[in-house]
């Protein structure tokens, strides 16, 4: 049954709403609404957008992210996914709606759809967005399908193609291998989790620029978790991190016929959330500079004493994917602020890498953690351009946000389980859920970036982490749970959660 009201454009020119906040000095910076909720169907709440991915290919940055999210108390994921568009960097957008997805706009076969991510296979000059579509709805018993839409230009979609159809799935994500020298040049990987199956973590490989797909391929020692996201290093080597109860990883060195076994790279140790926000299910970032040097971030509070009283973003690295960096913190304040950072992004210039790599993290946070039902809830973002060595301070965004102007999940207040960071021609920006204050009843949340890239000032200080050590003998501050579903409803069986290696 199609249950939107109204049929829209695929595609609809962005008005750019642009406001200036208030910062620190040296930090002002222009907020751009880059799309907006335009879907009628009766079962979501609109004028919401969630969740979004963003990546960059010449002068062309796409972003996608959910719209119209779905009530909590009847199910979960959103009417549809949308994208938004810029073809001159960053200066003009244009934002639009995937067709054939959803029955909520052109047509599609399914109720709702989640999960965005999107990549771009330079080999084949297609621009692809992953989605979950999502094939059965509360209590139903089933769950998605993973599922790619292909764009030559970024703004005209075709339907779905569908590379997974079991209904078992959940937390898909596609990469593709971009290096012309690499002898997998134009393989595209898609990842996903058979939640409602086997639990694993499977893998497809695509070599005609998305239109066929292989079967899902689990690792050596059939990995369960959720939230992966898969890089390629220019040697085409794929480098999967995901969270299997921790900070997991594994990898294919033959363009995805086969996958290693897991190595675990760090465990979680994490404060709760105030505020009831949905923040919960732990998937750690990823890039990947241009020697290929492989970046992980996740919110963790190790570094904030044994009560685990708020988070701080932290990070470990790779050149192979086998060995990994002990656990850094990104100095975004001091240690004793009562900063709670979380839902970490991270974005590497792939023009740049080792000591001069060019990393941006765009983050959530609230400025006290300890706040209960009256959370202050903010956008930030830190830069390095030494690899990581040292950071900038971090500056606000966008905020504050009242909890209650945004979206109810199934598993709480919502603006992402991941955002998004990518390099234009050497210029960071983010991509992340805004939330103003609603107009009686109707919620006022859309996708945001910034006009100007997310650079450092001139001589502007910086900080470092160089010899902070966890505090021995931390933990976190709730009970740890791990699943295969970002609804929190299969937990990994203990019997097949990674073996955490000691705190590092």
């Amino acid at each position: 049954m199609n249950r939107h009201a109204l049929a829209f454009s695929t595609v609809m020119l962005a008005t750019a709403i642009c406001v200036v906040l208030v910062m620190p000095a040296h930090a002002q910076f222009t907020l751009v609404k880059i799309s907006s909720d335009t879907l009628h169907n009766s079962d979501s709440v609109h004028k919401t957008e969630v969740e979004p991915d963003f990546f960059s290919w010449g002068n062309t940055i796409v972003g996608t992210f959910h719209v119209a999210r779905v009530p909590g108390s009847i199910g979960w994921g959103s009417a549809d996914v949308g994208w938004s568009t810029s073809t001159d960097g960053g200066k003009t957008w244009t934002y639009g709606i995937l067709p054939g997805l959803t029955d909520n706009y052109k047509n599609g076969p399914y109720g709702w759809a989640a999960d965005p991510s999107v990549a771009y296979d330079a080999k084949h000059k297609q621009w692809l967005i992953s989605t979950l579509p999502l094939a059965g709805q509360s209590n139903s018993g089933l769950i998605g399908d993973v599922a790619v839409s292909r764009s030559a230009d970024g703004i005209h979609w075709g339907k779905p193609i569908i590379i997974d159809k079991t209904h078992e799935d959940d937390k898909n994500w596609t990469t593709c291998d971009n290096t012309p020298t690499s002898p997998y040049y134009g393989n595209c990987y898609t990842e996903w989790d058979q939640a409602y199956g086997s639990g694993d973590v499977l893998m497809s490989t695509s070599h005609d620029g998305g239109l066929t797909w292989s079967a899902g391929i689990p690792s050596a020692d059939h990995a369960t978790g959720l939230g992966g996201e898969p890089v390629v290093q220019p040697n085409g080597t794929v480098v999967v991190p995901f969270n299997g109860g921790g900070v997991d990883v594994f990898r294919s060195t033959d363009g995805g016929k086969s996958w290693s076994t897991t190595v675990n790279v760090a465990s979680f140790i994490t404060h709760q959330d105030d505020g009831g926000i949905r923040t919960g299910f732990d998937l750690p970032g990823a890039t990947i500079d241009g020697a290929g040097k492989v970046y992980v971030v996740w919110s963790d509070c190790r570094f904030r004493g044994s009560s685990c009283p708020s988070n701080d973003i932290v990070m470990s690295t790779s050149t192979d994917g086998k060995t990994w960096s002990p656990v850094s913190r990104i100095p975004i304040d001091h240690v004793n602020s009562t900063v709670d950072h979380f839902l970490p992004g991270i974005g590497a210039d792939p023009a740049t890498s080792g000591a001069t790599a060019h990393l941006t993290i765009v983050y959530y946070y609230y400025p006290v953690s300890a706040c209960n039902n009256s959370c202050q809830l903010e956008v930030g973002f830190v830069t390095s351009e030494n690899g990581g060595k040292t950071w900038t301070a971090g500056k606000q965004l966008a905020g504050p946000m009242k909890l209650t102007w945004l979206p109810v999940s199934d598993a709480g207040y919502m603006v992402a389980d991941y955002i998004g960071v990518t390099y234009t021609q050497g210029k960071p920006r983010g991509i992340f859920a805004v939330a103003k204050a609603p107009s009686g009843a109707v919620l006022n949340e859309a996708m945001y970036t910034t006009k100007e890239p997310l650079l450092a000032s001139s001589n502007e200080q910086q900080f470092s982490s160089k010899g902070e050590k966890p505090v021995p003998g931390a933990k976190s501050d709730h009970e740890m749970k791990f699943y295969l579903d970002d609804e929190g409803r299969t937990p990994i069986p203990p019997s097949r959660l990674i073996p955490p290696q000691k705190q590092k």
